[in-house]
């Protein structure tokens, strides 16, 4: 059986949802750096690197509604966990851990909560993938 090849991808968008989205709105603009691309109110899209974004969305009006089970993690790859984590450290924010190497997935990496508690990983792969 041929299986015929897919539409191409243009971006990646992935929801969070919240109760309390000032909150959550200023954390990952202010803190995490995110451009705000679109502001819809009930809704906030973050621009997290080229075509990748993140959407911050009211949990009493959104498709899903917040919950405060976090089974989702939002994974950020970048070039020096250890200046992310001194960043958190200048701005108050807890980590719940510090920057440390996994060996076995060969990378760097540490772990914080946002305001409502899904988990963000900061992580540099040392091999990384295209």
């Amino acid at each position: 059986m041929s299986v015929m090849a897919p539409p191409s991808v243009d971006g990646l968008l992935t929801f969070f949802y919240y109760k309390d989205m000032a909150k959550a709105g200023e954390f990952y603009e202010k803190i995490m750096g995110f451009e705000l691309v679109q502001d819809q109110k009930w809704a906030k899209i973050f621009k997290v690197a080229d075509k990748a974004f993140m959407g911050c969305v009211d949990g009493n009006i959104g498709y899903h509604k917040y919950d405060p089970t976090k089974p989702v993690m939002l994974t950020v790859i970048v070039d020096d966990p250890d200046a992310w984590y001194e960043h958190f450290m200048e701005n108050g924010v807890e980590t719940l851990n510090e920057p440390h190497d996994d060996v076995e997935m060969n990378m760097r990496i540490f772990l914080l909560h946002d305001p409502e508690g899904y988990v963000i990983e900061i992580q540099k792969f040392n091999d990384p993938f295209p």
